[in-house]
């Protein structure tokens, strides 16, 4: 084994379980201190969440957004694994991996949030949610693939269903992708097709509460919907989902027919949380001492998507800059405990968010009250999302790929990848719900099956 990964009985062990926004600036923060360090996760690389939707959308890349986890940390202290972990046990200081138990002095438990669907357990069969690269290739297969089908389709009710696309809420995910696929149907593949035209797709934007962008100021959620409805999108609110099929959507008593069907209306914390002996909230986030620890284990911090903690009498938002200040704190506690310092309680740097809309379109609050909209919010917006983007390759590619869209109103990341498409000509939901478009032979055909359903992410959130 080489040395400088060989644990040193004087040196404290650290293992942290995720290599988020949270996870990955927790271990940056340690790479010089006297810690063996351990980072566990079950993918191989970091993902910046904030654009998953552009890769779903067709303009940006899977590798422009995400970098490999080892070329991030090649900390001299620092061991990678990429493993799944099953349970933590925090009376015995060990976390539980397929093949071994490993020791800790300190953890940082970072594994963020999954999909929350109301109690559901059937609806993740006939949804695509957006939290992992794969999630993101699925949704641009669907899209790309609905309007393919929609060309080969004689059946008019059927290349309905099929250009009819439905996203299930209206938080910041929900806003961009309806933003952004109202720009591919209206702009980039307007000249693609010689049987149907694509601005004619509908793009329907389910809310169940009374607004949009509800953590916005009224006059930044007003003017996001009047944008969407620029675009074309159809925005509904107060609109209660109460029943999903595949390719259908029941909301009240309206069966609405449409063969993609987008899921960002909840998420919940990872379940590992419920390990730990500490009290939890109703998405399941770790209620978290002032320091980011837990009260039974204070040598277990929890941080990021996953850590429920107040400042100012308000709950820390799941964004990527709250994680990466919760990592760096969680890392600085650490420090502190080594050198027998007090510990300190963490505080939150409210920067501010932003959702963008469209094409030069964007609402925004910087630092708690500093309102912006159109142009100005959109560059804010640009310009945060590259600061934070991992890599300057990365940082040059995205740029350029931003520039060339915004000049051409094309993108350049239309590859239709996966499975093949199947023509088959029965699509569930009709049979399921007991009606028919004129028969078997008449419905449509059944959408892809999800590669795996998750939660969503926002302009700067996780």
């Amino acid at each position: 084994m080489d040395e400088r990964k060989r644990a040193s009985p004087q040196r404290l062990r650290v293992v942290i379980i995720g290599a988020g926004f949270a996870g990955l600036y927790a271990a940056r923060a340690l790479k010089r201190a006297p810690v063996d360090l351990t980072v566990i996760d079950r993918r191989n690389h970091h993902l910046f969440q904030p654009l998953l939707y552009q890769v779903a959308t067709a303009t940006v890349d899977p590798s422009d957004i995400a970098s490999p986890i080892r070329s991030l940390l090649r900390n001299t202290n620092t061991d990678i694994q990429l493993a799944e972990v099953l349970a933590i046990h925090p009376s015995e200081n060990t976390v539980e991996l397929a093949d071994e138990r490993l020791p800790y002095d300190f953890l940082i438990l970072a594994t963020g949030a999954k999909d929350a669907y109301f109690g559901h357990a059937d609806w993740p069969e006939h949804v695509v949610g957006l939290k992992s690269l794969d999630d993101a290739l699925e949704i641009r297969r669907r899209v790309l693939l609905a309007f393919e089908e929609a060309e080969r389709e004689p059946n008019p009710e059927r290349k309905k269903a099929w250009m009819t696309f439905v996203l299930i809420g209206g938080g910041p995910t929900g806003v961009e992708m309806a933003g952004a696929l109202a720009e591919v149907s209206r702009h980039t593949l307007r000249k693609d097709f010689h049987h149907i035209d694509p601005r004619e797709a509908r793009i329907i934007l389910l809310e169940g509460t009374p607004h949009l962008l509800r953590s916005y100021p009224p006059d930044l959620r007003a003017s996001a919907k009047a944008t969407l409805e620029k675009l074309g999108v159809e925005v509904r609110t107060g609109a209660r989902v109460t029943e999903i099929h595949a390719g259908e959507v029941v909301v009240g008593e309206e069966r609405i027919r449409a063969a993609t069907v987008l899921w960002s209306a909840g998420v919940s914390a990872s379940a590992l949380g419920k390990d730990l002996d500490a009290a939890l909230d109703r998405q399941g986030r770790v209620k978290v001492s002032p320091d980011l620890s837990v009260p039974a284990h204070p040598n277990v911090f929890v941080v990021g998507d996953m850590a429920f903690i107040e400042n100012d009498g308000k709950p820390v938002p799941g964004l990527a800059p709250a994680a990466i200040q919760m990592g760096k704190h969680a890392a600085k506690q650490i420090v502190r405990a080594v050198r027998n310092q007090p510990r300190e309680p963490f505080r939150y740097w409210d920067r501010g968010s932003f959702s963008v809309i469209g094409r030069g379109a964007a609402v925004g609050v910087a630092f708690k009250s500093f309102k912006m909209q159109g142009l100005l919010a959109w560059l804010g917006w640009l310009f945060i999302h590259l600061f934070f983007l991992i890599g300057f390759k990365n940082r040059i590619f995205v740029l350029a790929k931003w520039a060339y869209s915004y000049a051409t109103m094309r993108r350049g990341s239309r590859l239709i990848t996966g499975t093949p498409a199947r023509r088959a000509r029965a699509l569930g939901p009709y049979q399921a719900s007991g009606s028919s478009l004129g028969g078997a032979s008449d419905s449509l055909p059944a959408p892809p099956v999800p590669m795996r359903a998750s939660g969503a992410v926002s302009s700067f959130e996780k």
